[in-house]
């Protein structure tokens, strides 16, 4: 019972949903033809190529009192479900009369030969229906979707001044009807999984085109979608339709496309990432030796990049005049100094994205160094580059990001440099504002200082980099001092235990001569050299015998 209350409801929900795709596709006919309203006859035929000329028309005929409610529409007759073509419907109301004996209907495409036929009305039934308001309609002419339709509508014989002139456009492809029934729109159905663990994505195929392969392939989306790698083909008589795409980046305009394997096939494009708008805001190049920043955007964006500073608390402040609006063209800065605290900020669909080139410091051209010795600070400026600087003495108010400047200096730098400061005052408990002012775009720099209260010997209190490089100098140089320290203490001990070893050995150096050399062998200490001889500092001591020495060697 449940099984058929189920069949039931699917059969109902099936028939709503064809009535509802019926409704809002076009209307279909079994075979196309010429059709009058009852009572009057008429047939088909086509039109000479070279029709006679105009004649003219009897008193009171003209188009608006022979023509009414000229209407066209679009039909659709199918062979198979696959298998639709499109017609043109031209239905008009004519006011007969008897000088009227049909209606000649011509239809033109652009670089294509005009296709004219005559629906002509036998001569009794004209002569009894003279004068009457009847219906003639014809749907035989063949179109294409988007196709543009001149439409002439004459009557026979062709009256000059009687003519009536439209343009009609055939429907796109775009409609669902014409894709899923008609081969120069079908394009297929595009599904995909994203599986970003190995940057791939899983496309599936279906509604393709019966009887012919299929292709897939990754694109970037412009003015054409440029393939970024080889096809994918599906053949028709896999039973599964899918297959595996890589990509490297999720850019917001690669897109999957897939096309049937017939000549001029219609594409259809499904874009994954169309809303990772932040993965553009990458490949930010510095020149150096320039002094440019520069970016190029990787897909079309309209989005307006500004050079900003970056602020303790996140914030990035834009600078003056450093705004670009940027659709695919590179952008540049020129004359850029590049700081730290630079950054660009990328503002596209009310949305705001910062990135910093020079985080890093790799670039870093110059810094301030502040060093307090004693209560006293000294400040230099280091630059690599020859350059020139603002600086000036400011206060910072508590919970306040303005540095209100007392007192500014001018000065310029040379390469490879540093150059004091010459400040009045102290600098503790207050702060330098420096800005390099040989560039268009720099960041204003603001340093505070420790407090006053403060009592180390020496203490960088600017720049890191300082205090690192001066520990790379002193570490080392201690290290090799207390080595040489221990070596001439080791060295001394050696030379007194030798001397005291010689004096007990010999007794004195006088026992021959204890009167007159009683001072010959006395060996000054600071005169002594030492000499390594098998494993044994031997002293060259004065030779009060060879004997003597000899026995010194062999011990």
């Amino acid at each position: 019972m449940i099984l058929w209350v189920g069949l039931l409801m699917s059969h109902c929900c099936l028939g709503l949903n064809g009535a509802a795709a019926g409704s809002t596709g076009l209307e279909r006919i079994e075979k196309c033809g010429t059709r009058c309203s009852q009572g009057l006859h008429c047939k088909s035929k086509p039109d000479n190529l070279f029709p006679p000329p105009c004649q003219t028309p009897a008193e009171g005929l003209n188009t608006s009192s022979v023509f009414h409610n000229i209407s066209l529409s679009t039909l659709m007759r199918c062979e198979g479900r696959q298998k639709c073509t499109l017609h043109l419907r031209v239905k008009t109301t004519l006011q007969l009369t008897e000088s009227i004996h049909g209606v000649s209907i011509c239809t033109a495409t652009a670089g294509m030969m005009a296709n004219c036929r005559i629906l002509s009305f036998k001569r009794a039934s004209r002569e009894r229906m003279s004068g009457l308001q009847l219906d003639v309609e014809n749907d035989c002419t063949d179109i294409s979707p988007s196709q543009q339709v001149q439409i002439t509508v004459k009557t026979v014989p062709s009256y000059c001044g009687i003519t009536w002139t439209s343009t009609y456009e055939a429907p796109e492809c775009s409609s669902e009807d014409l894709r899923r029934h008609v081969p120069e729109c079908i394009t297929g159905r595009l599904s995909y999984d994203v599986i970003p663990q190995r940057k791939e994505l899983r496309v599936s195929v279906s509604d393709m085109l019966e009887n012919y392969n299929y292709h897939l392939r990754l694109c970037r989306k412009d003015f054409i979608c440029v393939g970024t790698g080889a096809n994918k083909l599906i053949k028709k008589e896999e039973p599964v339709k899918s297959t595996t795409l890589s990509y490297s980046r999720p850019l917001p305009c690669l897109c999957i496309e897939g096309w049937s394997a017939v000549m001029d096939a219609p594409r259809v494009q499904v874009c994954p990432f169309k809303d990772r708008l932040e993965e553009l805001w990458f490949g930010i190049n510095f020149d150096p030796l320039e002094g440019t920043l520069s970016w190029e955007p990787v897909c079309p964006v309209t989005a307006v990049v500004v050079l900003c500073q970056k602020r303790e608390d996140g914030v990035c402040v834009d600078l003056p005049h450093a705004s670009q609006n940027v659709s695919r063209e590179k952008i540049r800065f020129t004359k850029v100094d590049p700081h730290p605290q630079l950054c660009m900020k990328f503002t596209a669909d009310s949305q705001s994205w910062t990135r910093c080139p020079f985080a890093e410091a790799r670039f870093q051209a110059w810094e301030v160094v502040v060093m307090r010795r004693q209560g006293h600070e000294d400040v230099k400026m280091s630059s690599q580059i020859t350059a020139t600087f603002s600086v000036g003495l400011c206060v910072k108010s508590e919970g306040s990001t303005v540095c209100q400047v007392t007192k500014t200096h001018t000065m310029h730098v040379e390469k490879h440099t540093a150059v004091g400061l010459d400040l009045a005052g102290k600098l503790c408990d207050s702060c330098l504002q420096v800005k390099r002012l040989d560039v268009k775009f720099a960041a204003t720099i603001i340093h505070c200082l420790d407090p006053c209260n403060q009592s180390s010997p020496l203490r960088p209190v600017i720049s890191s980099r300082a205090s690192w490089d001066l520990t790379l100098v002193v570490v080392p140089a201690g290290v090799c001092l207390s080595g040489i320290i221990i070596v001439m203490l080791l060295l001394h001990i050696l030379l007194t235990v030798y001397q005291r070893k010689k004096q007990k050995q010999n007794g004195g150096c006088t026992s021959k001569k204890q009167t007159d050399r009683a001072f010959d062998c006395v060996v000054p200490a600071l005169q002594i050299q030492p000499v390594l001889h098998g494993g044994v500092l031997i002293p060259d001591s004065p030779q009060c015998g060879n004997t003597e020495k000899a026995n010194l060697i062999s011990d």
